[in-house]
């Protein structure tokens, strides 16, 4: 029997997917009050879809793959969102965007390359979302609830940047050895070892 697709994680995961146009949408309308709590329905159930699936024995292939895509797409849209309407600057968006090209072009190449892909994210990926997720909830914080937090934002855009930017690099180089290790055992096998 085939595990379950509709399970309470990945229904979870589901709705952070959809409320990626609902963030954007509130943002792009100057409602910040809005954009920022509907940031935090989504940043809950990005906490509870994981431990669901561990809790209740629910993890499955769907899961893995639509969680790190739920989780980019909220925070590559909101990024966008936030620099689109003057709150973070171009830079750094332009950061976030050639970082995810990377990562999503190197897998892209190694998956045309070698027919396969094993996701697994990495520390310094798991580290740069982090710094983007903090970077967007301060910001959504301040612009909706006013607490004064954007005296912070110089330092925490400098350090959002340099682990995004780092992550980037790494996935080059990991990209590249997992694609050197391919070509070796590919050779290492004869010509013959793909079909």
């Amino acid at each position: 029997m085939p595990p379950a697709v509709l399970t309470l994680p990945n229904v979870l995961t589901g709705l952070r997917l959809a409320l990626v146009p609902v963030v954007v949408w509130h943002v792009l309308a100057s409602d910040m009050w809005g954009a920022f709590w509907w940031f935090v329905v989504a940043a809950v159930t990005d906490l509870l879809d994981g431990n669901l699936a561990r809790w209740l024995d629910q993890k499955s292939v769907l899961g893995a793959w639509l969680d790190p895509i739920a989780d980019k797409a909220m925070l590559l849209s909101t990024v966008l969102a936030l620099t689109w309407a003057g709150s973070l600057p171009f830079w750094l968006a332009a950061v976030v965007v050639l970082r995810d090209a990377v990562v999503l072009g190197g897998a892209g190449a190694y998956r045309w390359l070698t027919g396969r892909l094993e996701v697994a994210p990495t520390l310094s990926g798991k580290a740069a979302i982090f710094a983007e997720f903090a970077l967007v909830s301060l910001i959504l914080a301040d612009l909706a609830l006013g607490p004064g937090l954007i005296g912070w934002l110089g330092p925490l855009l400098v350090l959002t940047a340099i682990l995004v930017a780092a992550s980037g690099l790494h996935y080059v180089v990991l990209w590249s050895q997992k694609t050197r290790d391919f070509l070796r055992s590919r050779q290492a096998s004869g010509p013959h070892s793909l079909n």
